[in-house]
């Protein structure tokens, strides 16, 4: 039996700038961190000549071209490994829908957990790489680049996405009592309503890649706020960090129609008014969670919770992707 889990994310700015519609003309920056809930994928080797994967579905298939789950087809083609009567299952603590990186996050442990399978070795950034291509390049998704990097490095990091292609990545400068106020002064809300990631992507990836002027004009101001929001973290201006999260949450509303509604505007104007200093919907938006930035947490929790919002408490992740039991 082999366990691997990989972190879930949480963007804290510059997001939608690592999207390779818009870094591979202008080149994308952000700040992601890694927290403690996670994506897990075990391996276990039966008796039988089929292959078993549990995950939202059930697949018993015979081919690799017979599977269904797109990400798992792809993998298991790439790496060319012997999958007679292996069973791979999937179970996550939050549902994989809430736009906390979980595509990546699964696809990172699949890859880890099928290396450990084959008894190949890799590094967690080669396994970065590889899902990015996975997911970006063989798969043509509409995700951004950070999911996979974050999830498999893990940590609170500054990335650069180059137009080349590359991923400069590093951890940001936190004392740690920077780290340990930082985590004090987020909340993380389940909205409870589905996100609209894809189709909120697919809007972003076209309008970049016809040079939509209002667009570029967006994801450049954002840029810009990630890297004021790097030098907010680095010097422990942490009230300044939420009001520039109360910016990015207002261009990142300008992007559709569809990354709001009257309802999530409803909540966040409750949130401003008990003591966030701004907040922004996780991923692409449209639902999912709020994450905000507080000096009060007690007030803003109480009124959260009193709208029907569901807290979801968190630490980061400094260890990435990880083999639990093997």
């Amino acid at each position: 039996m082999i366990i691997v889990r990989s972190p879930l994310r949480i963007t804290l700015g510059g997001g939608g700038t690592d999207l390779p519609s818009y870094f591979r003309e202008y080149e994308g920056f952000l700040i992601s961190g890694a927290i403690d809930k996670y994506i897990y994928v075990t391996f276990h080797q039966g008796f039988g000549e089929d292959l078993l994967l549990k995950y939202s579905k059930l697949e018993r298939v015979n081919s690799l071209d017979a599977i269904e789950h797109p990400v798992i087809r792809e993998a298991l083609k790439e790496l060319d490994i012997n999958w007679r009567g292996l069973e791979i299952s999937v179970l996550a603590d939050i549902p994989t829908s809430a736009e906390l990186g979980a595509s990546a996050a699964f696809t990172t442990a699949l890859l880890r957990g099928l290396h450990v399978y084959a008894r190949r070795n890799i590094r967690n950034d080669e396994i970065a790489a590889l899902a990015s291509e996975i997911q970006l390049e063989k798969l043509k998704e509409p995700v951004g680049k950070q999911d996979q990097y974050i999830s498999a490095l893990g940590g609170v990091r500054a990335f650069r996405f180059c137009r080349d292609n590359r991923v400069e990545n590093w951890p940001i400068t936190m004392s740690d009592e920077t780290r340990a106020n930082l985590e004090d002064s987020l909340a993380l809300f389940h909205t409870g309503i589905p996100a609209r990631a894809r189709e909120i992507g697919e809007e972003q990836n076209e309008r970049t890649l016809h040079a939509d002027a209002e667009m570029i004009a967006n994801l450049h101001f954002v840029k810009e706020l990630g890297l004021r929001s790097l030098e907010a973290l680095e010097h422990s201006y942490l009230s300044e960090f939420g009001k520039l999260m109360d910016q990015h949450w207002q261009r990142k509303r300008a992007r559709s129609r569809a990354i709001s509604n009257p309802k999530i505007d409803e909540w966040y104007e409750l949130a401003m008014l008990n003591g966030a200093s701004g907040g922004k919907l996780v991923g692409a938006g449209g639902g999912g969670f709020f994450l905000f930035q507080t000096n009060d947490k007690p007030r803003l929790r109480r009124a959260m919770l009193g709208s029907g919002l569901r807290e979801v408490r968190f630490n980061f992740d400094f260890e990435g992707t990880k083999v639990v039991i093997q």
